[in-house]
């Protein structure tokens, strides 16, 4: 795989995530306890898969990246679409960092067995990785795909 690939990657991660929770959350819904384990389980290892995929991007651009050479993706758009993008990349990132303590936390909970604290924790963590997978994809497309930067 090559440096310029690992985006698409990531943001393909992403997307199966975002599948796998709103399965997960289907399931649990249904009372599907046992599927709905395997696959947030599932959901939770793809996002790692994710965050060692982005991390290794990071610091091998940053290895190759030459003097003056910004370490990240520039954006294009203009105008609305700007403001729209940094308050979505802003917001993103806040709430991936919070992500990084609140998925493994509500999991530890499921699997200690104390399901009432682990639907309470789940109910703030859900919508939260919910947004940072989608907005993980959305934040691909506007680099990449929708407005990539004139090199």
């Amino acid at each position: 795989m090559t440096l310029n690939a690992i985006p698409a990657f990531n943001a393909a991660l992403n997307g199966l995530a975002t599948i796998l929770i709103t399965i997960g959350f289907v399931l649990i819904k249904q009372r599907k306890e046992r599927a709905h384990r395997a696959v947030m389980l599932s959901a939770g290892v793809v996002s790692a898969v994710f965050l060692v995929g982005y991390l290794t991007h990071k610091a091998l651009k940053g290895a190759a990246a030459g003097a003056g050479e910004a370490l990240h993706t520039q954006f294009g758009g203009e105008g609305p679409i700007r403001t729209v993008y940094y308050v979505m990349l802003v917001t993103h990132i806040l709430l991936a960092i919070s992500i990084a303590y609140l998925v493994p936390r509500t999991f530890l909970l499921a699997m200690k067995g104390d399901y009432v604290a682990h639907k309470r924790w789940a109910r703030f963590t859900y919508p939260i990785w919910y947004y940072v997978s989608v907005t993980g994809v959305l934040v691909y497309f506007f680099l990449y795909v929708w407005w990539p930067k004139a090199a």
